[in-house]
């Protein structure tokens, strides 16, 4: 095991931790931006670091295409390859079998692929997944599950909850770096709680360094989403990390830090930059709107990052979409939104002040009160009275 996980402080299932990977010592609750193939699209590694950003993701499937992983390994690992002083994470390639379904083929033995590249078949095995993830050289490295998406019901899901389990003993066996890369499981089960739960345990006992809750964020309601993520903290062990995987929305990192998980990754904030939207504290900023053409303020009065310091939003206005200097600003300042979210979730869980924060963060987002039913179901659970918040008769929003 090459990681450290020491939690500082709690409140209720709330935790703040510290993290500590071959690369870096990271603060918990983290967002994790996503580098599909070594970069975030516009920012350099210099910018991200000035940011706070800890740990970068990787896509094994995308760089396995292109560059190849044999060629990163050559040149020293993704590390050095791509300028990355910090932390890593590489996910196993599962999730292209949800995302690029009509190019995929699962069986037991794994995943046939058609490659985008040039139409080839390529077959990702589990043992083939993690040789190609030693290669990268990550921190964390993620097992190869059996994904599909939550919407779908019936023997498939408990197929692939199955075949999940057995494919950890694969990647166990395939991981030869274990004491400089981390191998992570990743529960899956759907929206079957007697499948997420058998997921769970079957995990739990290969004492792996960490878990990952998996196949959400796929077009479940808001509603069953928090209750698959509450059930898993609840029976993931209180000594390794929890990971979220594909959550980015700042309200939903709020709540599932409340349940109690550490770590995030989404594309969503640069993703959203780049079709001129901006994170700010009350929701989003759409800088494309004509009544941005001449508002001479910054993206957000509160920030303090660069962005916000030097440009109004009637400059960026006049650069969305249509230059790449747009993009590039905004992605910068919503990564640093999400960076600066996951600081002040740290901070206020060791500090002891969690529910103010809370409050405060719902208060400023939802100011009429309308704060989703299912976020107040929530923080029910989570044990953080948010009624100060929330209107008698919130209706729930996915």
């Amino acid at each position: 095991m090459a990681l450290r996980f020491e939690v500082l402080g709690r409140f209720n299932r709330a935790r703040a931790a510290r993290l500590t990977l071959p690369h870096f010592v990271c603060q918990t609750p983290l967002f994790m931006p996503v580098g599909t193939q070594g970069t975030i699209k516009g920012l350099t590694t210099e910018q991200l670091e000035e940011i706070g950003c800890q740990i970068i993701l990787g896509n094994t499937y995308h760089l396995a295409l292109r560059p190849t992983s044999e060629l990163i390994d050559d040149l020293g690992g993704l590390h050095k390859f791509m300028n990355w002083p910090r932390a890593l994470l590489t996910d196993s390639g599962g999730f292209q079998m949800v995302s690029l379904l009509h190019l995929a083929d699962i069986t037991e033995e794994g995943v046939t692929f058609q490659s985008p590249v040039d139409g080839k078949p390529m077959l990702l095995t589990p043992e083939e997944s993690i040789q190609i993830q030693n290669r990268i050289g990550a921190d964390i490295i993620m097992a190869l599950d059996d994904v599909v998406k939550t919407t779908i019901t019936g023997p498939r899901i408990e197929e692939a909850t199955y075949r999940t389990i057995r494919w950890i003993d694969r990647c166990i066996e395939a991981h030869k770096r274990p004491n400089e890369q981390n191998l992570f499981g990743i529960v899956q089960g759907g929206l079957d709680p007697v499948l997420r739960d058998i997921c769970v345990r079957g995990l739990v006992d290969r004492n792996l360094p960490g878990y990952a809750i998996g196949g959400l964020a796929g077009g479940e309601s808001k509603d069953s989403f928090w209750r698959v993520v509450a059930q898993c903290t609840a029976s993931l062990p209180e000594e390794k990390p929890r990971y979220v995987m594909g959550v980015g929305y700042p309200l939903d990192i709020v709540v599932c830090s409340a349940l109690g998980a550490d770590m995030y990754d989404c594309v969503y904030p640069t993703r959203t930059a780049r079709f001129g939207t901006a994170l700010v504290p009350e929701g989003v900023l759409k800088l494309k709107h004509k009544a941005m053409a001449d508002d001479t303020r910054p993206i957000d009065p509160t920030c303090d990052c660069m962005v916000c310091k030097n440009y109004t939003r009637a400059y960026i206005h006049c650069l969305v979409t249509k230059d790449a200097m747009g993009s590039q600003l905004l992605s910068y300042h919503n990564l640093y939104y999400m960076l600066k979210l996951s600081r002040n979730l740290h901070s206020s869980i060791i500090k002891g002040t969690f529910p103010e924060f809370v409050r405060e963060f719902l208060q400023t987002m939802f100011p009429k009160g309308d704060v989703p039913e299912w976020v107040c179901n929530a923080m029910e659970v989570a044990g953080i009275d948010i009624s100060s918040c929330c209107t008698p008769f919130s209706s729930p929003q996915d």
